[in-house]
């Protein structure tokens, strides 16, 4: 799987900007706290994205797991607002308990989750689907699908595509869609519209990256489902009583993804800066660059 540096993911957000919503104008310089722990008492819901603010791959972010019992224990409730497509909730679930996490099933909201509800409002066709050879696709109910591997015939019959997961997506599959997709356009669905992912040996290039680079080549625009676009804050919020949005907080470590979703909700943001996509990196500078300013940056969770 190809691999990015903090720079190089950022410049590749900026670049596709024409494809994401617009940030809010005319915000004040951002607040400068440690922890969340410091505006415990400003909000009632807290959103937390999940790789930067709750792991790192697969490896838990120290202290995180005691401050989300902190933050339930104060009677707030907090939910996981995720760009994670490539496996069904109920996997997540035992992953964040191995991690040190006590979730509820109500308690994660995914891009996936997105992705699915989505589909249910387009007409039924063949999906030639971007995955995990042995991911399971049950909770996409009787979606008609072909996984996209190294024969170029399911592209070739696809009505569509779907990118969900690019763990084993490689530049010869890449090259398949792209020249399917400029014989013949058909729409192409994002299931995590993530550029970059952090782990702990770097950033992996996730399905955002892929389908920003077809549509440069091939003129086709796709379909995103997951931050920064509100589909998935429109799920986040039907999970919860009625709420004043100013005591919604979305907390992440991406400026392009968590802050500008907090932007696009109306909701407030925290960006992680210790951790994740800015972990060694200068905050301030990406902020005056990019013109997404969050509403605190906090140095960890």
């Amino acid at each position: 799987m190809k691999t990015l540096s903090a720079s190089e993911a950022f410049d590749a957000y900026e670049a596709v900007r024409a494809r994401l919503p617009t940030a809010a104008d005319g915000r004040p310089a951002p607040r400068r706290i440690e922890t969340l722990a410091d505006i415990t008492e400003d909000f009632d819901v807290f959103l937390l994205d999940a790789f930067g603010v709750l792991n790192i791959g697969e490896t838990t972010i120290a202290g995180t797991p005691e401050r989300v019992r902190d933050l339930q224990a104060a009677g707030k409730r907090v939910l996981v607002v995720s760009n994670a497509a490539s496996v069904p909730r109920e996997v997540l679930l035992r992953k964040y308990k191995t991690l040190g996490y006590g979730f509820a099933p109500e308690d994660l909201v995914t891009s996936r989750m997105a992705t699915i509800a989505g589909l249910t409002e387009m007409p039924d066709r063949l999906w030639g689907i971007m995955s995990l050879s042995a991911a399971s696709l049950e909770d996409f109910g009787a979606m008609r699908s072909d996984f996209l591997g190294d024969d170029p015939a399911p592209y070739d019959r696809a009505e569509g595509f779907l990118l969900i997961g690019s763990g084993e997506w490689t530049e010869k599959r890449q090259d398949l869609l792209e020249v399917a997709l400029t014989r013949r356009a058909r729409p192409v669905v994002i299931a995590n519209p993530d550029i970059i992912a952090p782990r702990e040996h770097g950033f992996t290039t996730e399905p955002g990256f892929f389908a920003h680079r077809l549509a440069e080549r091939t003129g086709v625009v796709p379909r995103f489902f997951g931050k920064p676009f509100a589909d998935i804050y429109d799920l986040a919020f039907a999970a919860l009583p009625p709420t004043d949005p100013s005591r919604i907080v979305m907390v992440g470590d991406s400026l392009h993804t968590d802050i500008l979703g907090a932007h696009t909700a109306g909701i407030a943001s925290v960006l992680i800066s210790d951790f994740g996509f800015f972990a060694n990196e200068e905050v301030s500078a990406a902020i005056t660059r990019s013109g997404i300013v969050p509403d605190y940056i906090a140095r960890r969770p």
